[in-house]
């Protein structure tokens, strides 16, 4: 018998709260770089390294759940073949 899988639900208020905290940290950041007193091509400069900061952190925590997801559908198929073998190779048959 394969168990039910559980997952794990995030509520609306946490979604809300991720959202908002990162749009408040990108305009934040952005209007820093944007009023900051120097020339425009270190404001360029720092412009491309935050963009590269900001894509790698998506590529980084799409990479981290794609390996959580990877274990846990690796570990459910495992226990699934053991259920399979127990129930094949039952004594008392």
């Amino acid at each position: 018998m394969i168990k039910p899988i559980n997952y794990q639900k995030d509520t609306q208020a946490w979604i809300a709260q991720v959202w908002l905290s990162f749009i408040i940290s990108v305009c934040a950041t952005t209007w820093g770089i944007t009023y900051l007193p120097v020339d425009n091509w270190i404001k360029g400069c720092l412009g491309m390294g935050y963009l590269y900061s900001l894509s790698s952190a998506f590529t980084l925590a799409k990479t981290v759940r794609d390996n959580q997801e990877a274990e846990r559908l690796t570990a459910r198929i495992d226990e699934a073949r053991v259920e399979k073998i127990l129930a094949e190779h039952h004594p008392l048959k």
